[in-house]
């Protein structure tokens, strides 16, 4: 089985990563997709590395990567429009994988027509999964696929409703990222938030909502995006995408010249673009969450920063009211943290609450549940290693990957 995975990364962390890593991107394509992988951004190649283990033959692209990208093409004497690399590329790459199965885990910059291009030149593929965990505004990419992925169960729930063949998979764990941790550092910080505030119907409301509180009545250190304003110049290496904060980054004159190029993004494009200019989102987040935070921290650097704290703070995106869905989870009790996350109805079936997992139901509890750990450290440390025994025993990607088998094998004997 041959199966083949899209992704699209974060602008900003591919900036970063570049930035970071001088003379990389004059490197060949292979030297830069093993860095990529390896600093372990988003999803990596957790799913494919895990599904390889089960004898699939995988390729993972990051479709987005302007540099790595553009070699790849450099290297095979590819023609490709400037205008449209990603596109171009992406394609020219499926075609020559030549896979059995696509996973889509991006739905805003891969549209259903560019779907539908891709199975055009690509006839070997036999079977399209696409991976939504989040809000989203045009829902008709999931109609070109065969079988929709999901994290939420309240989004499982709607896509069910709505016709088509969905299924929950857990967000997980890669035990190879403690292989690339200090794990022998001591704590940096007490009380931690790593993650995004998008102040938007759908995503991060409540988020700024308890953090308003917490950066009043803790010492809670922040990470993260919040706040940032968006780029009048767009970097050397950003994304030609359609994600809220991507398209900001990318400048008006050069967002609206690519639009008008690709035809593949259509409504949805306009919709992004209409979205990232100043006054169209709702209000600012609060300027005392602004005022403590640290830039994001992506891939390996915030693995470390988790380890490396005390005490890490989780809350969900609004879209996920009921149920524990997000990869905070996962990944802070993977690499050892204590996680004092939102009370949800089916967390008990992930951990074992007040020996696995903290949790708390408002902010007031969240303020005490953070001061008795950090007051109590015995009691937060073997809580941090029973929560990490417990996802190295239940949620790791070779778990999900295994779930994800069975799912596609049903699919195509059907």
């Amino acid at each position: 089985m041959r199966l083949l995975k899209i992704g699209i990364y974060y602008s900003a962390y591919l900036e970063q990563f570049y930035a970071q890593r001088p003379g990389l991107a004059e490197q060949d394509y292979a030297t830069q997709h093993t860095a990529l992988m390896d600093d372990g951004f988003g999803s990596s190649n957790f799913w494919t590395n895990a599904l390889t283990n089960l004898g699939y033959e995988t390729c993972d692209l990051v479709s987005n990567a302007q540099p790595m990208q553009q070699m790849w093409g450099t290297e095979r004497g590819l023609a490709f429009d400037p205008n449209r690399w990603l596109f171009d590329i992406t394609a020219a790459q499926v075609k020559a994988f030549k896979p059995d199965a696509l996973l889509v885990a991006d739905y805003s910059t891969i549209t259903a027509a560019y779907l539908r291009h891709l199975k055009d030149v690509c006839p070997s593929i036999r079977l399209v999964l696409v991976w939504c965990g989040a809000p989203f505004r045009d829902g008709s990419i999931f109609n070109e696929c065969d079988i929709v992925l999901s994290c939420v169960p309240e989004l499982v729930t709607r896509f069910r409703q709505s016709g088509h063949h969905s299924y929950q998979i857990n967000h997980a764990f890669d035990q190879r990222v403690l292989e690339k941790l200090d794990l022998t550092s001591s704590p940096t910080a007490e009380f931690v938030f790593l993650g995004s505030i998008v102040k938007s119907d759908q995503f991060h409301i409540g988020r700024e909502k308890l953090l308003s509180q917490l950066v009043k009545e803790t010492d809670l250190k922040i990470w993260s995006d919040a706040g940032a304003p968006a780029s009048t110049t767009p970097p050397e290496y950003s994304l030609p995408g359609i994600t809220d904060r991507s398209v900001a980054s990318i400048g008006p004159s050069r967002w609206r010249r690519h639009v008008s190029s690709v035809p593949f993004f259509g409504s949805v494009a306009r919709r992004a673009w209409q979205l990232a200019q100043p006054g169209s989102r709702s209000l600012n987040v609060d300027p005392n969450i602004i005022n403590h935070s640290q830039g994001p921290l992506f891939g390996l650097q915030m693995f470390q920063q988790l380890h490396d704290s005390r005490v890490a703070l989780n809350t969900h995106i609004d879209i996920s009211p009921i149920n524990a869905s997000n990869m905070r989870l996962f990944e802070a009790t993977g690499v050892g943290a204590c996680m004092l996350t939102d009370w949800k109805a089916n967390l008990s079936e992930l951990f074992e609450l007040d020996s696995e997992v903290v949790t708390y139901r408002d902010a007031d509890e969240c303020v005490e549940q953070a001061q008795y750990l950090l007051e109590h450290e015995s009691e937060r440390r073997s809580i941090a290693a029973a929560g990490q025994r417990r996802t190295l025993r239940d949620h790791t990607f070779d778990h999900r990957a295994a779930q994800i088998d069975t799912i596609i094998l049903q699919a195509l004997a059907d």
